[in-house]
C-alpha cells in the first residue's frame, strides 16, 4: 500500500477512550480521582497542596500520593476528616491510604 493511499487519522485521547472500554474505564478512574482530590483540596493547608497527587481508588479505599515524609504525617492526622468529606460527597470510602512519593 502506498503512503498515497492512506489516511492519517487522528484521534483524540477522549475518542480513543470512548472506543476501547478497557482505555474509557480507565479514563473514568481517572476523573473519579481527580474529583477526589478536588473535594477536600480545600481542607489541606495551601503549603501542602503541591505535593498531593490522586492515586487509584479501589472499593473503600483511596490513595493520595504524597511528596515527602513531612506532608505525609500531616495527612495522616488530617485522615479522619478528610474521609468524612468524601463519604459528604457521595463516595463509600472508609481508608484513606497515603503513599510517599520519591523526589524527582
Amino acid at each position: 500500500m502506498s503512503s498515497s493511499n492512506r489516511r492519517n487519522t487522528s484521534f483524540t485521547l477522549q475518542q480513543a477512550a470512548d472506543a476501547s472500554p478497557a482505555l474509557a474505564g480507565l479514563a473514568e478512574r481517572a476523573r473519579d480521582a481527580a474529583e477526589r482530590l478536588k473535594a477536600i483540596e480545600d481542607l489541606i493547608p495551601l503549603p501542602l497542596r503541591s505535593s498531593l497527587a490522586a492515586g487509584p481508588a479501589d472499593g473503600e479505599e483511596w490513595c493520595l500520593l504524597v511528596q515527602g515524609n513531612a506532608a505525609a504525617a500531616k495527612l495522616r492526622q488530617m485522615t479522619p476528616m478528610l474521609v468524612n468529606r468524601l463519604r459528604q460527597r457521595g463516595w463509600n470510602v472508609t481508608t484513606l491510604r497515603l503513599k510517599i512519593r520519591s523526589h524527582r
